[in-house]
């Protein structure tokens, strides 16, 4: 995609892949890595509320779960967070709590809605992510949506449509 970076394309491919294994694995097809500035892996996760029985199981979720060190935390500030989709509310709280300053995602919020119907288990609010994250005090880059359909090819038939 011109313009892009293309490490910002390929950290989000990956973020789509962890989406195609939530969904391999009975989950909702969402997926989430974080990066360091120094383009070092962090964490890589993907939503697995099906088989945990956890409601907070998102991939953003468990992707800022994984950083425990200091060194990673405190690196955080500079990091990105690559999501294969716009990040719900309760992941916009979580991202903004933990200093991550930048987000890279794929589908946007609005396609999701459109997508995921009146499910009850998909609600996504009509306030955007990056509506929330433009609230923090400090500013939260939000970059999206980048190969969107791509990253809904995890969610073809999921949904029921």
């Amino acid at each position: 995609m011109p313009g892009e970076p293309a490490h910002d394309l390929a950290w989000l491919r990956q973020a789509i892949q962890w989406a195609a294994t939530a969904r391999a694995r009975g989950n909702r097809p969402f997926g989430a890595v974080i990066v360091s500035a120094e383009g070092l892996l962090l964490a890589e996760a993907y939503c697995n509320t099906s088989e945990s029985g956890d409601c907070t199981g998102h991939a953003e979720i468990n992707a800022l779960r994984q950083l425990r060190t200091p060194a990673q935390l405190e690196c955080l500030a500079q990091a990105t967070l690559y999501a294969s989709a716009e990040p719900c509310m309760m992941c916009a709280g979580a991202i903004l709590c933990s200093g991550i300053r930048r987000v890279v995602y794929g589908v946007s919020n609005d396609r999701l809605r459109q997508l995921c119907g009146q499910r009850i288990d998909a609600f996504r609010s009509n306030m955007a992510a990056v509506e929330l994250l433009a609230l923090a005090p400090q500013p939260i880059a939000c970059v999206g949506p980048l190969l969107a359909d791509e990253a809904l090819e995890p969610h073809a038939g999921y949904w029921g449509h």
